[in-house]
């Protein structure tokens, strides 16, 4: 390896929003995150959903229309009443 281009490792201090420092080797002293293990939702076990779009609510909407639809008509019918609900909902808003 050559000498002289590789940046030098250093300790360096990550700090979280929420409040959580550790330390790790870095090139930078000094690094700032958002979220960490200790607030992230996967490791809390807690749920945040930020849906600005409804995306969620649309899609379990959908999976529900489908499902009633497919018990009472079965092919091409389906799909035209699947068509039907997605027109009456656009009017509805």
């Amino acid at each position: 390896m050559k000498k002289g281009i590789h940046p030098d490792y250093k300790e360096a201090t990550v700090e979280c929003v929420c409040g959580h420092n550790f330390k790790t080797g870095s090139t930078k002293e000094k690094i700032t995150t958002e979220l960490c293990s200790n607030c992230h939702p996967f490791y809390t076990g807690k749920q945040k959903l930020v849906d600005t779009a409804r995306r969620v609510e649309k899609f379990q909407a959908k999976q529900k229309a489908k499902a009633e639809i497919s018990k009472t008509k079965k092919g091409k019918t389906a799909k035209r009443a699947i068509r039907a609900k997605k027109q009456e909902q656009k009017a509805e808003k």
